[in-house]
């Protein structure tokens, strides 16, 4: 698995997750988001793990596509893991000092919170894999339709969303190419030293931030060019009605969740 390989990205195919209805995949998604967070004890975290695996089986995605983002986010689940660790107070302590305090129930609320986070984000790829950005926009709209009643502008919302999501492998695309560029100029980004590292990544911010408005301002330019004004006037492709295959996997969603919360 290369940790270079591009994740967030549609990866064309002809599996059963990638001929689903894309509402029927974002029900999904929180259905099963909902499964992992309210999992506990070895049998609903197993449940939790054959579900991944079988659904990225399913999927027929590259593991690459599907890990390769938490590959790079490593320091970030190592933090989240040490600040539950050494922060959770509930239980008896086992070690303290200072505001450090160690208890039996840190570490493992540490695991619980990082292996929610994995799953999360791997259902995340899944969707983002197996489903065109315009696709993943409709799904969002039929989604959020009963906000209607409360004069939201669902069309324009379910845009935003879909093209925050487009374009965040892209940004960490960036972020990976500026900071070779930063390492090539001599910033040590692998240094021991914490402050070392620390100030190597403070050359990042500024490229980032700049990139991030430039490519915002290219993406606006270019839907003005095309005549984009406003989601609600947009034309739409013939509905598609769900099918039993769509009603199979909400189904099995489902189960999953009542079978977390019962058992």
């Amino acid at each position: 698995m290369s940790a270079t390989m591009p994740s967030g990205h549609y990866i064309p195919g002809n599996s059963l997750i990638h001929r689903l209805n894309p509402g029927v995949k974002m029900g999904c998604l929180f259905l099963l988001m909902a499964g992992v967070i309210s999992a506990s004890g070895i049998t609903g975290y197993a449940l939790v793990i054959v579900a991944l695996v079988l659904i990225i089986w399913i999927s027929q995605l590259p593991l690459g596509a599907v890990f390769a983002s938490m590959v790079r986010l490593k320091y970030f689940f190592i933090f989240i893991f040490l600040l539950n660790a050494l922060f959770y107070g509930e239980g008896d302590p086992l070690w303290g000092w200072g505001i450090f305090t160690i208890t039996l129930e840190g570490p493992l609320q540490g695991a619980r919170v990082v292996f929610n986070v994995l799953c999360i984000m791997t259902l995340a790829n899944v969707l983002t894999g197996t489903t065109p950005p315009m696709d993943m926009t409709a799904g969002l709209t039929s989604i959020m339709k009963p906000l209607k009643i409360f004069r939201l502008p669902v069309e324009d919302i379910a845009m935003i969303i879909s093209v925050a999501l487009r374009f965040i492998p892209s940004f960490l695309e960036e972020v990976d190419l500026i900071r070779k560029a930063q390492t090539a100029r001599g910033a040590k980004f692998e240094s021991k030293k914490l402050r070392d590292r620390a100030s190597s990544f403070m050359p990042l911010v500024v490229p980032i931030f700049l990139s991030a408005f430039r490519r915002a301002d290219e993406l606006a330019l270019a839907m003005e060019a095309r005549g984009y004004r406003n989601a609600r006037n947009r034309t739409r492709r013939a509905r598609v009605r769900l099918k039993r295959i769509d009603l199979a996997a909400l189904t099995g969603s489902l189960a999953i969740v009542i079978f977390q919360i019962l058992f």
